[in-house]
């Protein structure tokens, strides 16, 4: 099996993360005048106010990266992408409004839940197990489809209670996804696009999220990439063959673990599963005695090791080209951290 990245893929990457180094700081800056800042409680482990609209640069950059490359006629129009651009969009409107208002957990969630239903009604759909011969699921489509993207959205949004923690493993798993996209028979680069893009946003934004953070994403940020990666991991992955519609759940079995996690041991409590508390998984290996960059390292490690495990069912070539990729993302994540550390000195 052939691999082919477009220079779309490579010069989309490219553009999303210079965008991002240069909108973060300005993000930073503004949210500070603004007071839109997360400030330290019983539940947070942070000690000072920090930006909590990180959401905004990582949002602007993606949408201008695929603005850049309309004007560069690299722009791959196709199906179901509008309906993911408006969606993603929609959704990082609703977690901007929650970082600004603070909404109600059952509003947002029934705005999550409209926002999903329209992307259902433009295409983005799991409308059948392609397993014993393929089996339409009908009726089901509808709830299973919504479940997903609801689900995995606000799995991002969980696991971002660490420094680090959501954009590392939201990078990875947007270029498992990606990779894993163009592998597909047949490929799909379009949707393949949309992971890469997602990928070199969220770099960017880890070069300023990395412990000690100067900004998190936020609600904004964590709904805009869960969504992006729910909706590709439906259209680019779960369309395309027998047991690919297993791969998702491997692929992005960090945030999946964590939000199954939190809801059965909140509802065993007798509790709502929409009350955020300070027992997720990171939370847990921060009490077992681990730092915040070694509950990351943990934490992104799982996500890669799960990401290879669903690129090795693909072969040999896909296997290749995932492990490049993660060792280019790895040394560009360690180069931040360690210019970072230069920077304070």
């Amino acid at each position: 099996m052939i691999i082919k990245l477009t220079h779309a893929h490579i010069i989309g990457t490219i553009i999303a993360y210079i965008l991002g180094v240069f909108l973060v700081p300005l993000v930073i800056d503004f949210s500070k005048k603004e007071g839109l800042v997360d400030v330290p409680n019983e539940r947070k482990i942070h000690k000072d106010p920090i930006s909590r609209i990180g959401g905004v640069a990582i949002w602007t950059s993606t949408m201008l990266t695929f603005l850049c490359l309309v004007f560069l006629s690299y722009y791959p129009y196709g199906s179901l992408l509008s309906g993911i651009l408006l969606g993603s969009s929609l959704m990082f409107l609703l977690g901007l409004v929650d970082d600004i208002y603070n909404l109600d957990a059952k509003f947002k969630l029934f705005i999550q839940l409209s926002i999903a239903t329209l992307v259902y009604l433009l295409g983005v759909q799991i409308d059948t197990i392609p397993f014993f011969g393929g089996i339409n699921l009908g009726f089901w489509s509808y709830p299973i489809t919504i479940l997903w993207i609801v689900g995995i959205s606000n799995a991002l949004n969980f696991i971002d209670g660490v420094d680090g923690l959501a954009g590392s493993v939201t990078t990875v798993n947007a270029i498992t996804l990606a990779i894993i996209a163009v592998a597909m028979n047949p490929p799909n680069p379009i949707i393949a696009l949309v992971g890469f893009i997602l990928a070199g946003s969220m770099l960017a934004f880890l070069t300023y999220n990395f412990n000690p953070a100067k900004i998190f994403m936020g609600d904004s940020g964590a709904l805009f990439s869960g969504f992006l990666l729910a909706t590709i991991s439906i259209t680019g992955v779960m369309k395309t063959a027998t047991f690919a519609i297993l791969l998702p759940f491997l692929v992005l079995a960090v945030p999946i673990m964590d939000i199954t996690y939190s809801f059965l041991r909140r509802i065993s409590k007798g509790k709502s599963p929409f009350v955020a508390d300070a027992e997720h998984i990171h939370h847990k290996l921060l009490h077992a005695g681990f730092s915040q960059k070694k509950t990351v390292v943990i934490l992104t490690s799982v996500a890669i090791i799960a990401g290879a495990v669903a690129a090795l069912f693909l072969g040999n070539n896909t296997i290749k080209h995932y492990f490049i990729s993660i060792v280019a993302i790895i040394t560009v994540m360690l180069l931040l951290n360690f210019i970072k550390v230069l920077t304070k000195k």
